[in-house]
């Protein structure tokens, strides 16, 4: 994979002025997202910041400027306040009521810069029985259904940190700021975004919800068409030990993948047979597991069977399909996702490394118009 230059072209959001309180998850996920489609995005970092992680290079951080203030003084309260006044949105995901005590809560912002829109992350949301409590990501997925609905019969599967602090969290948050940015472009007015991760989960499942309450989906966990309880939308190993995906839920492309497997297609001729189940995830089982994963690459991939293989972290950036839409870049040697979604006129970019905390303090302020003893005040 070739080495990716930093593009200088204006992206989407190009103009827009973004004040992001540094934290991890999902403000830190939306963050990366405005700066790639070109917005200005100014993270305000605290002194000797304490990472969960501790990452010499943090993707997620990507294509921002960096600058620390002591947000436990008035001096750092204060520059923050002066940043907002000439910024579109701020967004942060301390716990309900942290902003407010650092007098930097939405009222307060607001009435320095009415039409800032103040998006707000958090896993429980700003109000509720929960809001207070600490959580992450598992717990939030908890009670929105899904860690329910994902994984074997026996136990609930952990789908990574991707529902919740991404899907739920940074995505909606992401998208609540810029609908907010685009109606204050007409009012004048901004307004706050609150982004429960609770929320945003359970938006993602409106479908599931939907079969459920149409009486098509069971609460009985790897029994439905697509958490694995079919043997046509799942994985299978191979004789290499590596694993496949299949999903031809359709009854044309079923019937090519049974073709293409040599099983008896008046046998299993529907898959929407439950009784049929089990001796039919046997059948498959037993075809894929006589070949490697490359054959069946060379066999199925391309094909209508709805076929991929299970790739890992190293695989993946290195497929063909990856490689002919550059899904993937590298810059200063980390690969890394490309900005994402693609746009035909104003397409975005990664626009610049992860910034060290505090890299760019004076040079952000001075162009923000603090004067140099101001300047020489903050830098801490």
């Amino acid at each position: 994979m070739s080495e990716h230059s930093r593009v200088k072209h204006a992206g989407p959001l190009s103009g827009v002025r973004i004040v992001e309180f540094a934290g991890v998850g999902p403000v830190q996920f939306a963050g990366m997202m405005f700066a790639d489609m070109g917005a200005e995005v100014i993270r305000i970092d605290r002194p000797n910041p304490a990472s969960l992680l501790e990452l010499e290079y943090d993707i997620l951080d990507r294509g921002r400027r960096s600058i620390t203030l002591d947000l436990k003084t008035p001096v750092g309260v204060a520059a923050a306040l002066r940043i907002c006044e000439s910024s579109d949105a701020l967004i942060e995901g301390y716990r309900p009521g942290v902003m407010e005590r650092l007098g930097l809560g939405p009222e307060i912002v607001q009435s320095r810069n009415r039409r800032l829109v103040f998006g707000r992350a958090t896993g429980w949301g700003q109000y509720g029985p929960l809001s207070a409590a600490a959580g992450h990501d598992i717990n939030y997925i908890s009670i929105s259904g899904a860690l329910h609905a994902i994984g074997e019969r026996n136990q609930p599967a952990i789908p990574l940190n991707l529902v919740g602090d991404f899907g739920g969290g940074g995505m909606m948050l992401a998208f609540g700021v810029l609908s907010a940015l685009f109606e204050a472009k007409q009012s004048g007015l901004g307004q706050v975004v609150d982004a429960a991760m609770t929320d945003g989960v359970a938006t993602l499942l409106a479908s599931i919800y939907s079969l459920h309450a149409s009486g098509k989906w069971s609460d009985q966990r790897h029994s439905n068409l697509v958490d694995g309880g079919s043997p046509v939308y799942g994985t299978y190993s191979c004789a290499d030990g590596r694993w496949i995906s299949i999903g031809p839920l359709e009854l044309k492309f079923y019937h090519l993948l049974l073709g293409k497997l040599g099983l008896d297609l008046e046998r299993f001729s529907d898959p929407s047979d439950r009784h049929a189940w089990p001796s039919l995830r046997d059948a498959l089982r037993g075809a894929f597991q006589q070949r490697t994963q490359q054959h069946w690459c060379e066999i199925l991939e391309g094909s209508d069977v709805c076929f991929a293989p299970v790739l890992n972290f190293k695989e993946a950036p290195l497929h063909p399909h990856n490689v002919a839409r550059a899904t993937f870049v590298k810059l200063d040697g980390i690969v890394q996702p490309a900005p994402c979604p693609r746009l035909s006129r104003t397409p975005g970019a990664v626009r610049g490394p992860p910034p060290k905390a505090g890299a760019d303090t004076s040079q952000v302020l001075q162009e923000l118009g603090f004067s140099p003893a101001e300047i020489l005040e903050l830098c801490v």
